[in-house]
């Protein structure tokens, strides 16, 4: 055990994640060859196998999926020695890991990163843009340093600080602008297209709608805010989208937005992170940032739609 290293180990890791030695090479900037050597050695010197391989697949043993789990505990444990000593700093510097949701990065993202290159000069940021989950996973794991997703997570080994909030607004033809706004009730009845499956948006527009989270398909589903507001565009249905969307969302469809009446849809948006890690007050800082950056979107965001449509005989709306 004494000549296991810890390049074998990240290398081990990347094997793992990827289940390809191709994929994982690639994710650990080696060549493939380079790799095979270094996981055949690391089993040499164990003495066990920890994968199994066939010409398509390599998968963990069950020994294999038991090291794992410890391999990516020490990982995580390494870089947090290496997060203690940027913390000794003061200001963060250097690489910043930040994950964030589809349903926000588009609309943040041209806001935050120049903020943050100008409150914190000596940072190197490097975004994932992914779902909840996988970016829970991926905190988890070590992967990343923070991400920013729609709240609660509740997740006991996480810290999550709620930034800022957004109403969400319905897109529908142009043809129905003069047409009452629905409540979440009426909202059910009609085609509402959604999001796929494993994005938290998806859940939020369907819990106002008080629908189930699974439920069969009359619509259609798709994968970005985008094609949904294109496919509204088409006469295919209505649709939700968050407020700071619709400035980026609305202005190449032909659509139409109005606002809810009291209450109001809307998420909270919030920043989370590893609660052992040592950069917890770094983040709170970058937390700050986001905030900043996120209220002015939102703003930016409403002051671009105008006011609210007339709602018809169902009275008037109200700004969200």
């Amino acid at each position: 055990m004494e000549n296991v290293t810890l390049r074998q180990l990240r290398y081990f890791d990347a094997l793992a994640r990827h289940g390809h030695f191709g994929r994982a090479a690639e994710a650990s900037s080696i060549s493939q060859p380079a790799l095979s050597v270094q996981i055949k050695e690391l089993e040499t010197g164990l003495g066990v196998r920890l994968f199994d391989r066939s010409a398509r697949q390599v998968r963990l043993t069950a020994l294999g999926e038991e090291f794992a789990e410890r391999v990516r505990d020490i990982l995580r444990a390494v870089d947090e020695l290496g997060d203690l000593a940027r913390a000794s700093d003061g200001r963060l510097s250097g690489r910043l890991r930040l994950g964030i949701i589809p349903t926000v990065a588009p609309y943040l993202l041209p806001r935050l990163i120049g903020a943050l290159a100008e409150s914190h000069p000596g940072l190197d940021i490097h975004v994932r843009e992914t779902l909840t989950d996988r970016l829970i996973r991926e905190l988890g794991e070590g992967r990343i340093d923070a991400a920013i997703v729609a709240l609660p997570v509740s997740e006991a080994r996480l810290s999550e600080i709620a930034l800022f909030d957004e109403a969400f607004v319905l897109i529908r033809p142009e043809a129905e602008a003069a047409e009452p706004v629905p409540d979440g009730e009426a909202l059910a009845r009609m085609r509402l297209l959604l999001l796929e499956e494993g994005h938290c948006f998806r859940d939020q527009a369907l819990s106002f709608c008080k629908r189930p989270a699974r439920l069969p398909r009359e619509g259609l589903e798709g994968s970005s805010l985008s094609t949904l507001v294109q496919m509204v565009g088409a006469g295919i249905g209505v649709t939700l989208i968050p407020e700071m969307a619709v400035p980026v969302e609305t202005r190449s469809a032909a659509v139409a937005l109005a606002r809810f009446r009291a209450p109001v849809p809307r998420r909270t948006i919030g920043m989370i992170w590893r609660a052992s890690s040592p950069l917890a007050a770094q983040l709170t800082d970058i937390a700050e940032v986001v905030r900043e950056a996120g209220q002015s979107a939102v703003s930016a965001a409403a002051a671009s739609a105008g006011p609210a449509e007339p709602a018809g005989r169902g009275g008037p709306s109200e700004p969200g």
